[in-house]
């Protein structure tokens, strides 16, 4: 007779907690697409983004600035949830062949098994844990002198801003770490402890042009555990503010310590430095920011790039998403796209 001994039973899946279940753990629903897509249907109809997934940024705009065509190479230097090379890759084929890059090592396997799904077999697509900075040593190690378009998305992916592991998350309370690559670096709560009141507020500025100097003094120097830790912190030391202030000033200081803990800025501009060479003549770039300090940092590098012979033609002015686009997708709503080609 079997032993129905309550050792010996298999574990139960926890229940589906209601039609809108607040822990990120519990909403089975938006995890699986396949089974739930009315429920998927209705996230993105509501202008939200389904947990666990990405929605890309002006793919259309993209397109055009990127001009992919049949034969040719392209880098998606920021793959992320693959929502740009699903649309690039068929427009490269037949012959075509796109590099994904991406630093995260918990969602590159995911992605690649996304397009792999979708019948883009090695020929047509490799994916590289590689920070998108490292595109020069990746093109060596692979025997590709140049590549014909590059696409850079320099946002954090909605899988990661929604998933309260990675640190990132304001929804839902998780570890302070905000590392693109939680194996490298220290974390945002390392850091804090480290920074006297005097760099934090020098951080501040120049990472999200955050200028109050109350914040620098109440945070710098103290042990924050938690996502939700810090962003109370940040509320107790604007008590003067709105409430809708002191929200911005606590994205600000979340930003300003993502980019330091990933040394974004300065995985920018080596990109930008070494980006010229990795393009072939009459290669295209697009590159999406979301912050002030990258636009900053690219467009500089386009004018400087036109001025000295390096790029034939680079974009007028910054392209913005359409108000359609910033009503279905929010998050969209800061990204600012440029674009340039090589002569």
């Amino acid at each position: 007779m079997p032993d129905n001994s309550p050792a010996d039973r298999p574990p139960r899946r926890v229940r589906y907690r209601g039609k809108n279940p607040r822990r990120f753990e519990e909403k089975y629903k938006e995890h699986e697409p396949a089974r739930y897509s009315e429920t998927i249907a209705k996230v993105l109809a509501s202008g939200k983004t389904p947990a666990g997934a990405h929605r890309p940024v002006m793919v259309a705009e993209v397109l055009a600035a990127l001009d992919a065509r049949p034969g040719e190479i392209a880098a998606d230097c920021t793959l992320g949830f693959g929502g740009h090379a699903r649309e690039i890759l068929p427009l490269l084929q037949p012959g075509g062949r796109l590099l994904g890059l991406d630093a995260d090592p918990i969602e590159l396997p995911k992605t690649e098994g996304r397009l792999r799904a979708l019948g883009f077999d090695e020929n047509s697509f490799t994916a590289h844990r590689v920070n998108f900075a490292g595109l020069p040593q990746l093109l060596t190690r692979t025997g590709i002198t140049a590549v014909d378009l590059t696409l850079a998305d320099l946002g954090v992916s909605s899988m990661q801003l929604d998933d309260p592991r990675r640190g990132f998350s304001l929804k839902f309370e998780g570890p302070l770490d905000l590392r693109m690559n939680p194996e490298r670096g220290s974390p945002a709560s390392l850091l804090l402890q480290k920074l006297s009141p005097e760099k934090l507020a020098r951080l501040l500025l120049e990472n999200s042009d955050e200028s109050d100097p109350e914040l620098a003094q109440r945070l710098a120097g103290r042990m924050f555990s938690t996502t939700r830790e810090l962003a109370d912190a940040v509320r107790d030391a604007l008590p003067s503010l709105k409430a809708e202030e002191r929200e911005l000033s606590v994205r600000r200081v979340f930003q300003a310590l993502r980019i330091a803990v990933n040394d974004e800025f300065s995985a920018l501009e080596t990109f930008l430095r070494n980006l010229p060479a990795c393009l072939n003549s009459g290669g295209r770039v697009a590159i999406i920011t979301f912050h002030s300090g990258e636009d900053r940092r690219v467009k500089k590098a386009f004018e400087n790039g036109m001025r000295e012979g390096y790029y034939a033609e680079i974009a007028p002015e910054v392209v913005r998403p359409t108000a359609d686009e910033r009503r279905a997708n929010p998050r969209a709503t800061s990204a600012k796209l440029r674009w340039a080609r090589r002569s």
